[in-house]
């Protein structure tokens, strides 16, 4: 339920195309509807300008279908599953089959396409499905993100060869594993916002991501947003609310 699909309600209630218990029928869903296994939440878009998504892991593929045909039934905007296994993917497929799949997202509805310039970075090819993940989700609310793989620190030139990309964005997200560097090198040349994801990228003190997430929480480049580990879709929904903040 979002704001358009709300006053909607409001307008066909005052010129009497539906009657109030039709109108209240529509509202009950909001602020979520029970299902039984899964409350959805129906009033996040309306509250944060972005719908709930359908997080996999943890799962089955009945109660991921049941949660995609809610959102479809009874939202306008993007639905999102993220994470999802192969039995997941064909029970939701047989909900809607008009999806796009990029690697384990699916994504129904995409918005229309926005106008913003976001630039995706990895600092090595290891770390391209949490950048999969951020640029399917940024897909999914109208963006076309510009992707920069493979611009690590070990080789600093290839990311110095894609400087105009980096001084042209309106934000930009910064994917690496290992000690995490990039992200401080990223945001130390850019006064855009820079949304940094540690990836569980590295050898034995990488610590599946520790040392990456600690050291882009202790950069010396101020102004640095830090998600989870291999938390692509965080970043992405961080960039989009940048976006329609200053929208």
């Amino acid at each position: 339920m979002d704001e358009p699909s709300l006053r909607l309600i409001l307008e066909d209630l005052l010129m009497h195309a539906i009657t109030p218990d039709e109108a209240v029928t529509l509202l009950r869903r909001l602020p979520f509807a029970d299902i039984g296994h899964t409350k959805v939440d129906h009033h996040r878009e309306l509250r944060q300008g972005m719908a709930e998504a359908v997080y996999g892991p943890g799962k089955s593929p009945e109660e991921v279908a049941a949660i995609v045909r809610e959102l479809l039934d009874h939202s306008s905007g993007p639905v999102v599953l993220t994470r999802a296994n192969d039995e997941q993917i064909k029970a939701a497929r047989a909900v809607d089959a008009d999806v796009e799949q990029r690697g384990t997202i699916l994504v129904w509805r995409p918005a229309p396409r926005r106008d913003h310039n976001v630039v995706v970075l990895t600092a090595g090819t290891a770390d391209g499905p949490v950048a999969d993940e951020c640029e399917a989700t940024l897909y999914a609310h109208g963006i076309e993100a510009t992707s920069l793989r493979d611009v690590g620190v070990a080789g600093l030139h290839r990311l110095l060869a894609q400087l105009e990309h980096v001084e042209s964005a309106d934000v930009i997200v910064v994917v690496a594993g290992m000690e995490g560097a990039l992200a401080s090198v990223v945001t130390g040349l850019t006064a855009v916002p820079v949304v940094a994801v540690p990836t569980s990228t590295g050898y034995g003190t990488a610590f599946e991501g520790v040392t990456a997430l600690l050291a882009m929480l202790s950069s010396c480049a101020s102004g640095m947003s830090v998600v989870g580990i291999d938390n692509g879709f965080g970043a992405a929904a961080a960039a989009v609310r940048y976006l329609s903040s200053s929208a």
